[in-house]
């Protein structure tokens, strides 16, 4: 991180690198220890194709997803919409969502949480319960 003399800071991809994820690569752009932002953190996840992020809800966070490349099938409860480069979703707290890849090449997206909350990201799984289990097969 290399702070301004204006505040804030610069946060340069190679202090930012990926990790490997489930679905493919995730990495943090913005968080307390990055950037010292205090209320908002920031992450660019690339899926592999046919991979994604299962059903889930934040309880106390906004989440704003932004599609930078592939085709996304973005779900916001029993709403699905397939997303492409530029397209957004919003998603309040509590709302249960989930994320797939449905191109043949990666999918890209940065995701934008807030408030931030110990530990960066409050998430509950619910992918495995009855009511979200099988939405997408459905």
């Amino acid at each position: 991180m290399a702070a301004s003399p204006a505040g804030g800071a610069f946060v340069l991809m190679a202090e930012a690198p990926f990790a490997s994820a489930g679905f493919g690569a995730l990495r943090m752009i913005c968080d307390p220890a990055l950037a010292g932002a205090r209320r908002l953190l920031m992450l660019e996840a690339v899926f592999d194709p046919g991979q994604g992020d299962p059903f889930h809800h934040h309880p106390e966070q906004e989440e704003i997803i932004y599609v930078v490349e592939g085709r996304v099938e973005q779900w916001l409860g029993r709403d699905r919409r397939v997303l492409g480069p530029g397209d957004a979703a919003f998603v309040p707290p509590q709302v249960v969502h989930a994320a797939w890849n449905v191109g043949d090449g990666p999918a890209r997206l940065l995701a934008v949480f807030g408030p931030w909350v110990e530990g960066g990201v409050g998430r509950v799984d619910v992918g495995t319960e009855p009511d979200w289990s099988t939405l997408r097969a459905g």
